[in-house]
């Protein structure tokens, strides 16, 4: 399988190369974004503060 996978990659040039890593490297932003909201999420100010 791994070796079909990189005979199909690289019968498509440098877009055969660029798509999965721009894929990759989306899943890691988005997946640093939702950890960054979950961890850093301000708790609602009551009273005065707000």
């Amino acid at each position: 399988m791994m070796t079909h996978c990189l005979a199909l990659m690289g019968n498509m040039s440098w877009l055969g190369w660029l798509m999965p890593l721009t894929v990759l490297a989306l899943l890691g932003l988005g997946i640093a974004a939702l950890l960054k909201y979950l961890f850093t999420s301000s708790k609602p100010m009551t009273g005065a503060q707000s």
